[in-house]
């Protein structure tokens, strides 16, 4: 049985899922089920390895209603909440940046005078070069282990997200993570963080004596 049903599932599908077929992990209660797909929603990697989320389906403007991504919320189980694949929201979302756009172009370019369109642009307007755009953006910050979820999530809201509703844009987010443990690392420890690192799929790893 997969996940997805098209390009979305509910979650209250999904909870009936848990609770309906035996292959699947066994839940203490269903907040577990609502904490994860929270969670999920949060995550600064959403595109890759998680989904989005939405209010609803409309099926008149064949859109999603309530469209959010990269943002983590409360989840009710009998609520009439999508989750939706990560490609078909970043579809959606750059259509709606794309109409945005054209809108505004065309709203400063052209205007209706006496039932003729003419050119809303001065000869000086036209003489001037556009000023260049930049193309690239990188940055660094330093997180609280103790607060790293809260403070992720926030980076996801507060700059990742602005980011990917760019049209065409690629966006990689790669976190770092350094240690020092003086006392030494025991060998259970090591064993753990390793498997853990492989099973995250992390491109680099390693553990030091100095």
């Amino acid at each position: 049985m997969p996940l997805w049903r098209g390009p979305h599932v509910t979650v209250k599908q999904l909870a009936e899922d848990f609770a309906r077929y035996l292959y699947l992990p066994r839940l203490s209660d269903s907040n577990v089920l609502a904490e994860a797909v929270s969670d999920g929603l949060g995550l600064i990697s959403w595109n890759q390895d998680s989904f989005a989320y939405a209010d609803g389906w409309d099926e008149q403007s064949q859109r999603y209603r309530g469209l959010q991504i990269g943002r983590q919320i409360r989840v009710s189980l009998d609520s009439g909440g999508l989750l939706v694949k990560p490609e078909v929201a970043q579809a959606q979302l750059s259509q709606h940046e794309g109409r945005h756009e054209e809108v505004a172009r065309s709203s400063g370019v052209q205007s209706e005078e006496n039932g003729a369109v003419t050119q809303n642009v001065t000869t000086d307007e036209r003489s001037q070069p556009e000023p260049a755009k930049a193309r690239r953006f990188h940055g660094s910050v330093v997180l609280n282990p103790v607060r790293l979820g809260r403070d992720a999530a926030d980076i996801a809201n507060e700059i990742v997200q602005h980011l990917m509703k760019q049209p065409g844009a690629r966006v990689e987010v790669t976190l770092e993570i350094q240690a020092e443990i003086p006392n030494g690392v025991p060998d259970d420890l090591e064993r753990t963080v390793s498997e853990n690192c492989r099973t995250l799929k992390f491109t680099n790893f390693d553990f030091e004596e100095s």
